[in-house]
């Protein structure tokens, strides 16, 4: 089976106030409709203080998809936990499982960002240590018992849904990361096709006799978009897309590794690359692989070609994967 997502970061460059009201109600329902067509996920993220609008609060768009929806799951990948204050989010995450009745996923990661710290009063050298501290944190609060935290005594409730706690995936690409999610028995999710971590990975699980897997994006990971002219979409809309590609890859350091950074500086380069690509529907069904990302809102894409792209992928993609 080929485990499908449509991907949200709402980014809209340029927007008023009303436009982007306009394109969050869009998101939303889009959501209910994949919910009810069968796709498996609704996948979003976090970013702050960009200038193109990228959604900085992951939780409360998820906790709205929660709301409008009966099955699908939402997936935040990833929160920069470090930015997060760790016993309010033990609380969101349960609260948010428990509306979900446990159809949320949540991956921390620690980001790339140092403005984003600055702009949150957080220091960027501590960040490994917070992380540590947040993680560590959840897993012990969601028992719902009294336990110790910065010296004093706290106790988080509810209870979560999901026993024996929310899916919580550890993000990443170095080896810490790996390291951190082997010591408290967490899936590991990089952010990249990096077999050798994955690897690592399992070498630190069997260090510290805990258990484990990991989520591994495949070598090629595209961003996808349906049109039945894909010539046609490339022309009218690849500066959408060129748009977030290059925003993307402004962000990260020569260290970063990402399944979906891209080295275009023009849609025709874009378009060579293969990062995001534009498909027919039948083109869509002969991609095969594990997964297949939906992007139809991508880099301020027009609300109508939103639509049409996610309706062909419902319409003509979905009844093909599971006949």
């Amino acid at each position: 089976m080929v485990f499908t997502v449509a991907r949200f970061n709402l980014v809209d460059p340029g927007a008023t106030p009303e436009a982007l009201a306009a394109r969050y109600r869009a998101a939303l329902e889009m959501a209910a409709y994949a919910d009810d067509r069968g796709v498996d996920t609704i996948q979003t993220e976090e970013h702050h203080g960009a200038e193109n609008n990228w959604l900085p609060s992951p939780f409360v768009f998820a906790g709205a998809v929660l709301g409008s929806t009966r099955r699908i799951a939402v997936t935040v990948s990833a929160i920069i936990g470090p930015l997060y204050d760790p016993l309010r989010l033990a609380e969101d995450i349960a609260v948010l499982d428990l509306i979900g009745r446990g159809r949320l996923v949540t991956v921390a990661g620690i980001g790339y960002r140092p403005e984003e710290y600055e702009q949150l009063g957080v220091e960027w050298t501590r960040r490994g240590r917070l992380q540590d501290e947040l993680l560590e944190t959840l897993l012990t609060a969601w028992t719902g018992e009294p336990f110790t935290y910065r010296g004093r005594t706290v106790r988080v409730t509810p209870r979560p849904y999901t026993q024996p706690h929310p899916m919580l995936l550890v993000g990443g690409s170095s080896r810490a990361a790996a390291r951190r999610a082997a010591r408290l028995g967490l899936p590991f999710f990089p952010s990249a096709h990096l077999p050798e971590l994955e690897a690592y990975y399992h070498e630190q699980r069997e260090r510290y006799g805990t258990e484990g897997w990991t989520m591994m994006p495949a070598k090629q990971t595209p961003l996808l978009h349906l049109a039945r002219d894909p010539d046609r979409a490339w022309a009218e809309y690849g500066e959408h897309f060129l748009h977030e590609a290059r925003m993307y890859a402004s962000w990260q350091s020569k260290d970063i590794r990402s399944a979906v950074r891209s080295k275009a500086t023009t849609v025709g380069e874009l378009r060579d690359e293969g990062v995001y690509r534009i498909v027919t529907p039948e083109e869509c069904v002969a991609l095969g692989g594990d997964s297949l990302v939906l992007h139809p809102l991508c880099g301020g894409m027009p609300v109508d070609e939103g639509w049409r792209s996610l309706q062909l992928f419902a319409e003509s993609v979905l009844p093909r994967l599971t006949s």
